[in-house]
């Protein structure tokens, strides 16, 4: 029998859409989902927190900030707020002017169909804290939030530290090939600690300097955000590339050859 028009009917033997080969060519098992291992996760972390590797199998500090865009992305929207409130004095006007940066940099982003992840972080914090400046009326608040950021990435690393999963430890060793190795060396345990520390300190340093400026009120806004743009991502890359020398592994002894 032929269809109406004019192709033959399926064969009824084949296979239906819809069953799969397992029924067809009887019992074949389904793979078993592997779980990510702990350095797996480990890696991943890494990666999302933007550490990366450069020819020499180094961490790139540069591009562990974000690369130059990423550095003005973090650097230009308070920047641009500090400049036109001290020409201004008007809080709106300059409110604006801070988001409407950073939304240039998510349109770049998108233009060079790049990531958006960190320009979309910068534009939340960025709005942000220009919704407490405006709640309050205070120019000043609009760094409040970086102080509780500080202190929340503070909290993290010390805890880390605490149960011997230092920070440093979980992203060096990743870029170092160490995969989790580390954890069975006292010693390295010891020195990705201290790197851990060491970031630690960069961030309490940032509390120390900026919080008695942000308690004098407007008059301190200058000095505040001066020493924001100073402390942040160029003391960072400082900060990361100590703690990186820190936790440099001894070399190891070359074996002596053996004579025939």
């Amino acid at each position: 029998m032929t269809v109406a028009n004019g192709s033959e009917p399926k064969d009824s033997a084949q296979p239906t859409p819809g069953k799969s080969e397992a029924t067809a060519t009887g019992s074949a098992k389904t793979p078993a989902v592997e779980t990510p291992g702990v350095a797996d996760l480990a890696a991943g972390y890494a990666e999302k927190a933007g550490l990366q590797r450069n020819s020499a199998g180094h961490v790139d500090m540069l591009k562990s900030a974000g690369g130059v865009q990423g550095i003005a992305e973090s650097i230009l929207p308070g920047l641009v707020f500090l400049v036109a409130f001290t020409v201004s004095r008007d809080l709106t006007v300059s409110l604006v002017a801070a988001l409407a940066t950073a939304a240039i940099f998510t349109v770049v982003r998108l233009i060079q169909r790049r990531p958006l992840t960190q320009a979309l972080a910068g534009v939340v914090g960025v709005g942000i804290s220009a919704w407490l400046a405006n709640t309050t009326g205070k120019a000043e608040d609009f760094y409040v939030l970086g102080f509780f950021t500080n202190i929340a990435y503070i909290a993290g690393m010390v805890l880390s530290i605490v149960l011997k999963w230092p920070l440093a430890g979980l992203l060096f060793g990743f870029v170092r090939n160490e995969g989790l190795e580390w954890r069975k060396d006292p010693e390295r345990l010891r020195a990705y600690q201290l790197g851990t520390w060491i970031v630690v300190a960069v961030l309490a340093l940032r509390l120390v300097v900026q919080v008695p400026l942000y308690f004098l009120g407007e008059p301190g806004l200058t000095a505040l955000a001066t020493t924001r743009l100073l402390m942040g991502a160029p003391l960072y890359i400082l900060g990361l590339w100590v703690a990186w020398l820190v936790t440099k592994p001894a070399p190891q002894p070359s074996k002596p050859s053996s004579s025939a």
